[in-house]
């Protein structure tokens, strides 16, 4: 791929995604592209770009974004996060609180937004509570996944055999050990998609909860600053925000102050929140 051709699929890649691509990646670039241009029997890095330009339908993009992206996701990844959660739902149903909203930002095959609704039912087990999950993603190819809800035997090793008979139903197809979502975590959760860049979002809230990790690493301070205006609207006054280890805001934005390590809270601008113990001074 020569320097010109690598500094349009730059530019179109960050347009439609708000992925930014640093100089250097041609070699990445080059081998991803190159696999879905073999599938269409496409022969050069340019016609395939018109390609997907011309595509009316945007599937095409969706494959491009996710060849670039790394869709790298587990059940209870960073099992710290969903910890914290659990404490803090406890903590806001103890105090009082029924309703309860959380978004997962990066849904992208769907481990994550079921840990989450798992997280969910454990800790708010009484069930007088009205709780809902939106998970989203830019890929309508890894929200498919999501939605079928069924996962091999090995990916959901990591759930506690407790929780995985209570959650899931085990099933065997073609010599395949399956495990299905049940409906009682199915029920929690909205799926739809949704593109990160392009801001503002279609949503209103208060949300209590923000789960967004691993994704900023791909933004550049324009789209991450943007990013994280919107969870501040969307987040009430003391909700959270969960980034990956990898990630930090320090310097970004004064509104998220640091619980402790890729966990933030919202102090909005005349509230400075206690962190995990709730309270608050004017």
């Amino acid at each position: 791929m020569d320097a010109r051709t690598f500094s349009q699929f730059r530019e179109f890649i960050y347009q439609k995604s708000g992925i930014s691509l640093r100089a250097g990646k041609e070699s990445l670039v080059s081998a991803r592209m190159a696999k879905r241009m073999r599938a269409l029997n496409i022969d050069t890095y340019k016609e395939y770009l018109n390609y997907v330009r011309a595509d009316a339908t945007g599937e095409e993009l969706v494959q491009m974004i996710d060849a670039i992206s790394t869709n790298v996701t587990s059940f209870y990844r960073e099992s710290q996060h969903f910890e914290v959660l659990g404490s803090l739902l406890s903590k806001w149903y103890d105090g009082g609180q029924r309703r309860f909203r959380i978004w997962c930002a990066a849904a992208s095959s769907g481990e994550e937004p079921y840990t989450l609704a798992i997280t969910v039912r454990e800790a708010l087990a009484a069930g007088d509570v009205n709780a809902r999950i939106l998970a989203t993603d830019i890929s309508t190819r890894v929200l498919k996944k999501c939605l079928v809800g069924v996962y091999d035997d090995e990916k959901v090793a990591p759930v506690a055999p407790s929780l995985r008979d209570r959650y899931f139903t085990m099933k065997c197809e073609e010599g395949r050990r399956l495990c299905e979502v049940k409906p009682t975590l199915r029920q929690l959760l909205l799926f739809r998609r949704l593109n990160l860049s392009e801001t503002p979002f279609p949503m209103k809230g208060p949300l209590d909860v923000i789960f967004c990790r691993n994704v900023m690493i791909y933004f550049d301070k324009v789209v991450r600053a943007r990013l994280l205006a919107e969870f501040r609207r969307l987040l009430k006054p003391g909700g959270y925000l969960m980034v990956g280890h990898a990630e930090s805001l320090t310097g970004m934005m004064s509104t998220f102050q640091s619980v402790q390590a890729s966990v933030y809270v919202n102090v909005g601008h005349r509230k400075r929140h206690r962190a995990l113990n709730g309270e608050c001074e004017r």
